[in-house]
């Protein structure tokens, strides 16, 4: 009897989030950043900071639901592809990027090549940069 209520809610869940984007790395860090926000809240002394900081959790918890419920499944997925590029770009200690000024084609260069002369690859307009 309590497992075919388990079953059916189950059922229903998966049916209700068929269709929907569900949760990834962005989700999580959204969703991690309210937690900690929330737990610090009780600390402060302020009660209007406090205030804030609560209410800040709140929103980011709230944001993180909206993606992970939202049917808009390409857009969710284009915002996640930009945080995990701009985190992986911090890392890459090995190059530079640049925006063409023309285009706004991001270049990946060398670093520490001094000043270079850097063809767009999109629209051939050369720039000069240093490295």
């Amino acid at each position: 009897m309590i497992r075919q209520f388990f079953q059916r809610l189950g059922y229903g869940f998966r049916n209700f989030m068929a269709g929907r984007y569900g949760t990834d790395k962005l989700n999580m860090v959204i969703l991690s950043a309210g937690l900690v926000i929330c737990l610090i809240s009780p600390f402060v002394n302020s009660a209007k900071v406090q205030l804030l900081l609560t209410a800040v959790s709140y929103g980011l918890m709230i944001w993180a639901l909206f993606r992970g419920f939202s049917r808009n499944t390409y857009k969710r997925y284009q915002e996640n592809r930009k945080f995990l590029q701009f985190f992986e770009r911090l890392k890459d200690r090995e190059h530079r990027y640049y925006d063409c000024p023309k285009c706004r084609q991001v270049v990946r260069v060398p670093r520490g090549k001094g000043r270079i002369a850097i063809t767009c690859p999109r629209c051939r307009e050369r720039f000069v940069r240093k490295t």
